[in-house]
Order: C-alpha cells, then sequence, then structure tokens
C-alpha cells in the first residue's frame, strides 16, 4: 500500500491588492497530477521580504515529521536576506518539512519519497537545501532591484513634476467601506476583497480624513 504524504500548501502574494489565492488552481492541478492531493491551505497577503508572517508560521506550527511544504515558486516562500532565510529554513528543517517548489524540478522527488526511506531521504535534503539557496539568494538581489529601480523612477518623475504617489482603487475602497458597515471585522474585510489589512485600514482611514 502506497504510503500517503501530508501535503500543506502556501499561498502568498506580496502586495496588500494582490489576491494569495491566484496560485491555487496550479498547485492543485500539479498535486492531482501525481495521485495526490493537498490535505491544508495556508492563505496570505504579506511580504516575502518579512520574516514574521501569520500563516507561515502556522504552517510550521502544525507540521508533522515527513509532511511536504508546497509553493508554487520559492520566491512565494521567501525574499529574505541571507541571516533572514537561514532562521527561516532552520525552522522549516526542524519542523521536518520537506519543500517542493514548482519551479525547483529536484524537489519534486520528495512526494514520492517514503519517510522510512532515511538515506535517500537525507541525500534530497541536501542537494533541495543547496539549490533552494541559491534561488532565495535570486530571489532577494531580484526585490533588491526592483525596489532601487522603483525609488530611481520615483525621484525622477518628481524632478520632472509628474510623481502623483500610488492611485487608490476606488472600487476596492468601496467594497471594504461597504462590508465594515455591515459589522465584519478587518480580518474578514480583507479575506472577503481579496487585499491586505493595511488596505481596508487606509480605506477608512481615507474615508476619516474626508469627512
Amino acid at each position: 500500500m502506497k504510503e500517503s504524504i501530508f501535503i500543506r500548501a502556501y499561498l502568498r502574494a506580496s502586495t496588500d491588492d494582490q489576491n494569495a489565492s491566484r496560485a491555487r488552481s496550479t498547485l492543485s492541478g500539479f498535486i492531482e497530477d501525481k495521485g495526490l492531493k493537498v490535505a491544508a491551505w495556508y492563505t496570505e497577503n504579506a511580504s516575502g521580504t518579512k520574516v514574521e508572517r501569520t500563516e507561515l508560521a502556522r504552517l510550521i506550527n502544525d507540521a508533522q515529521y515527513g509532511d511536504v511544504l508546497l509553493v508554487e515558486q520559492v520566491d512565494r516562500l521567501t525574499r529574505l536576506s541571507k541571516p533572514d532565510w537561514d532562521r527561516l529554513k532552520g525552522a522549516i528543517q526542524g519542523a521536518g518539512l520537506r519543500v517542493v517548489s514548482l519551479d525547483l524540478p529536484t524537489s519534486h522527488a520528495a512526494l514520492r519519497i517514503s519517510s522510512s526511506d532515511d538515506f535517500t531521504g537525507r541525500m534530497l535534503d541536501a542537494v533541495n537545501s543547496m539549490l533552494m539557496d541559491m534561488l532565495a539568494a535570486v530571489a532577494h538581489k531580484d526585490w533588491e532591484d526592483r525596489r532601487r529601480r522603483q525609488r530611481e523612477g520615483i525621484e525622477l518623475a518628481k524632478r520632472d513634476g509628474r510623481y502623483k504617489g500610488r492611485p487608490v482603487n476606488e472600487e476596492v475602497h468601496a467594497r471594504i467601506l461597504e462590508l465594515r458597515r455591515y459589522g465584519l471585522s478587518i480580518r474578514k474585510t480583507a479575506d472577503i476583497v481579496g487585499c491586505g489589512i493595511s488596505t481596508v485600514q487606509r480605506a477608512e482611514k481615507r474615508v476619516k480624513l474626508d469627512c
């Protein structure tokens, strides 16, 4: 009888107005093609540059030895600096999790390895740990480069008198205010709209400033 694997999928969007659930169908299809199912989903809007992420921490806390942490890309898991990535990686390994990322083909073998096959598992973990370190470094550099280009663009726009700041999504803000008027909590409103908590708070603050 084939040993079952408990798969915990982690979905993260990096900005307040992105929907972290976008990749759910992609991950589901990938797992179902292998005759498996995702047992638990953990979804949040949070920056990959932050170590403290509520749902990721909950996933690690829930994990049992041999469980799989499934992500669409390594940068969904981390855009952290090396010291912070080392901390997170240590927590993941300490929980007995094996990371499977769609953009890291060597990690897919974790879906076929029995927890009793200690030697193969350890060899796989060593290879994937090295490759994930490389991808984590690339993800962090990509984030730093994009931030630098963004700052340079803003400074240029300010010098030219073209900078107006980030535009407000009026439709999203209207929906947020409607749900809050019905008494929904900030967290529940953010979940329904598919935005971050800070977006809900900004929408409310904007109304107060206009009053």
